[in-house]
């Protein structure tokens, strides 16, 4: 597997600094024009309100323990499916679902097809990747989402010398605006670059108390050593994963959410330690999100090796519509293919 992660490591890190280079700096009026487009086609029933009507819906048990057993695909080690105890609260979303995104940033087109299309086609896109998903598993309903990158490592220090672009209101809201034009789920990302969780996610605070609000930590660019983003690869410690869930619980408490999503991105070994040591919390639905770029074989390698391997609660897994087509087969792999991996993934991530 050694020579397989090396294969691996050097074109990620080449795509990161790719990542800086296309979102630091000043803006050429892109983002604008999206606000422009957004704020005509949201005439449409509020997402949250949407969200809060399944707030008292219990967690139909029966069901989640067959779902479960369902992504395991036929796994003997006793890894899968994840034991949970107690159920998760009511109006959780997993398993029930699996969740279908598109990723990006407004700022940018290189970062993700969810900033490089305009809104009304991209969710023609994606609405059309979500019916590939449910024409190849008729048992687990998939619905679509986006995650937008709220706070983004950057190649340059900035003001405080963190190496951040912490995305303004108007454009967390700009992100919103979209994701309600469907009655959408929203994912909103933070790479804290040489930063801390701690200090950057009370700054988001007023849109995780949204119900259809979720969070997603990058531990790529959680840059513990002090190098710059982009030199090497970050990670999170699971107390690092435990504060963003304790987090998380609390606003769910607080303010009577319904369960919240927590995904955390992975490709190799190193991006999370002590694995064995993240708590799970029944406020809160964990994703351990496979996040690499390559070919089929190589992306299946890591998911078995890192994903597979170290269990938490639930897998996704991402597809690069560029990156994945650099080297041969130089395809996508397809829905199809996906569900046959244990487990099966149930959080879908499309860049």
């Amino acid at each position: 597997m050694s020579a397989q992660k090396n294969k691996f490591l050097l074109p990620q890190l080449v795509f990161a600094a790719a990542l800086f280079c296309s979102c630091s700096g000043s803006t050429d009026g892109k983002a604008s024009q999206t606000d422009a487009k957004v704020k005509d086609s949201t005439q449409v029933e509020n997402p949250a309100e949407v969200v809060r009507e399944n707030t008292n819906t219990p967690v139909d048990s029966a069901k989640y323990y067959s779902i479960q057993k369902y992504l395991a695909n036929g796994d003997t080690t006793g890894k899968w499916p994840v034991k949970v105890d107690p159920l998760p609260i009511n109006g959780a979303i997993l398993p029930f679902n699996r969740i279908i995104v598109y990723y990006g940033n407004l700022y940018s087109k290189k970062m993700g097809a969810l900033g490089e299309y305009a809104p009304k086609e991209m969710w023609r896109m994606l609405h059309a990747e979500v019916d590939k998903w449910n024409k190849a598993d008729t048992v687990v309903k998939s619905i679509a989402a986006i995650h937008y990158i709220a706070t983004v490592a950057s190649g340059t220090p900035g003001k405080d010398n963190m190496y951040i672009n912490r995305m303004p209101d108007s454009q967390i809201d700009s992100a919103l605006a979209i994701a309600k034009m469907h009655n959408a789920i929203i994912f909103l990302d933070v790479q804290v670059a040489l930063s801390t969780l701690q200090k950057e996610l009370p700054r988001l605070e007023k849109y995780l108390k949204m119900p259809n609000v979720h969070l997603g930590i990058d531990p790529e660019f959680s840059m513990k050593t002090g190098d710059k983003p982009g030199k090497r690869i970050g990670y999170y410690d699971a107390a690092d994963i435990n504060y963003a869930s304790a987090y998380l619980t609390k606003l769910v408490k607080e303010n009577n959410l319904p369960a919240k999503i927590l995904v955390v991105h992975r490709f190799t070994q190193g991006m999370v330690k002590n694995y064995q040591d993240i708590k799970k919390q029944k406020e809160v639905q964990m994703v351990m999100h496979m996040d690499g770029w390559g070919e089929p074989e190589l992306k299946k390698g890591t998911y078995r090796h890192y994903l597979y391997r170290e269990p938490v609660q639930f897998v996704g897994f991402k597809l690069f519509y560029k990156n994945d087509l650099k080297k041969a087969p130089n395809r996508l792999m397809t829905p199809q293919e996906l569900l046959k991996l244990t487990p099966k993934p149930i959080y879908i991530q499309y860049q």
